[in-house]
């Protein structure tokens, strides 16, 4: 039976220009692999397995897709024999912080015109939740989004959404119009008969405050669902 020296898999023993941190101080961090940058995050290897291994089994894990990757679990993470707690707390919270990086263009540079770029911009913000997530965008009177908040977060299918919290919130932030939006885990953007009767209701309920709701978005990993466009507002 072949024996395995376990000091062969230590990245110490690798050649310099193969070993990421060294890599990455030398060539920079583009010229590093998803695998070797993930290596650095994990940072020890396990037994057999070094740290780069370790991260190819858990690119793996994720059907090699980093979108998809940002949709586990921390269970699903220590799944992986090797990856404990710590290794899976550090690569969620790292796949989180890269999320609200991607979701930090300023709201307020965003044409409230244009539904497809608000739209770029909510479902970066509300993509790798599993649950259903319903925001709203508060404008003010020269149309500038001037606050974007969570407002509630429900269950696989739907949420619950309060309108008296949304309009305390409008009337706090003085804004004079908003914009819904929710998200379709299972990724179908078809608004049901709850979304329709919601958005009425949210509608009806602005009227009476002089705040108009001049949109509801629906976003999944398919794209997203405009109220407004398609003339059902």
């Amino acid at each position: 039976m072949e024996t395995v020296n376990k000091s062969s898999t230590s990245i110490k023993n690798w050649a310099l220009d193969d070993r990421p941190r060294e890599k990455l101080l030398t060539k920079g961090s583009q010229t590093l692999s998803d695998s070797e940058l993930l290596a650095i995050l994990i940072n020890t290897g396990s037994g057999k397995r070094s740290a780069v291994q370790l991260a190819r089994e858990v690119l793996e894990l994720g059907g090699n897709n980093l979108d998809k990757l940002g949709k586990l679990s921390l269970k699903d993470l220590m799944e992986i024999s090797g990856i404990g707690e710590a290794k899976a707390i550090t690569i969620i919270a790292a796949l989180e912080f890269g999320r609200r990086r991607q979701a930090s263009r300023p709201v307020d540079k965003i044409s409230i015109g244009d539904s497809n770029a608000l739209a770029a911009y909510l479902k970066t913000s509300l993509k790798d939740h599993h649950h259903e997530v319903f925001a709203v965008v508060f404008l003010n009177r020269a149309n500038k989004i001037n606050h974007f908040q969570v407002m509630s977060i429900g269950g696989m299918s739907q949420t619950i959404v309060d309108p008296k919290t949304i309009f305390i919130k409008a009337l706090e932030v003085k804004a004079t119009s908003i914009v819904l939006c929710h998200n379709h885990p299972s990724g179908n953007l078809k608004p049901s008969r709850a979304d329709e009767e919601i958005t009425q209701k949210l509608k009806n309920a602005g009227r009476l405050l002089d705040i108009q709701v001049l949109d509801h978005l629906i976003v999944s990993d398919e794209g997203y669902f405009s109220f407004a466009d398609e003339g059902i507002l």
